[in-house]
């Protein structure tokens, strides 16, 4: 009598029992415990705790950046532009942003809303040089993106320059564009 061999495991039996094995071992990945990632989550804020923001735009090192800030309630153009010339919080700072808008000693701006827009009265000269692009686009943007009558589309808002020291019989209108820079208004 021939003695058969005893038979062996088959593969496909083997391998539940090297996944069990893998899983109860965690596949050689240790703990590490806590990790530092970041702001909290935000998002869609919990009901009853609503609270009004304004979009102001800051100089970043590849041109203008929107930061949103809370508010009490809804902000005009010259409060918001106020709080641009204030300039960014520490924590702004930190990540790279400033504003490129006034030199202190140039004086106050004026935002008025009127026909659907907004008429900006500014201090210094574009045409000189004396209020850079980048300026341009942070007054544009932020007066566009305050609270206004019937609450238009920021990208709609006509904001109508006027240059200290010149006449203009249509002072020369810009839009904020979704990238944060101003566009002129053509016609």
């Amino acid at each position: 009598m021939t003695r058969r061999p005893a038979p062996r495991p088959k593969r496909a039996a083997l391998a539940p029992a090297a996944l069990l094995a893998a899983l109860a071992t965690g596949c050689g990945i240790g703990t590490t415990g806590p990790v530092q990632a970041g702001a909290p989550a935000s998002g869609i804020q919990r009901p009853g705790t609503e609270s009004t923001t304004v979009r102001l735009y800051f100089a970043g090192p590849y041109g203008t950046r929107p930061v949103t800030r809370r508010t009490d309630g809804p902000l005009s153009p010259q409060q918001a532009l106020d709080l641009l010339l204030d300039g960014p919080t520490d924590a702004e700072r930190e990540r790279g942003l400033k504003t490129n808008v006034l030199p202190t000693a140039a004086g106050h701006l004026t935002a008025t809303t009127s026909d659907g827009g907004v008429d900006l009265a500014v201090p210094l000269r574009v045409s000189s040089g004396e209020l850079d692009v980048t300026a341009v686009s942070q007054l544009v943007c932020t007066a566009a993106h305050a609270d206004l009558p019937g609450d238009p589309p920021a990208t709609g808002v006509d904001v109508r320059f006027h240059e200290a020291g010149v006449q203009y019989d249509r002072p020369w209108t810009l839009r904020c564009g979704a990238g944060g820079n101003a566009t002129p208004v053509v016609g």
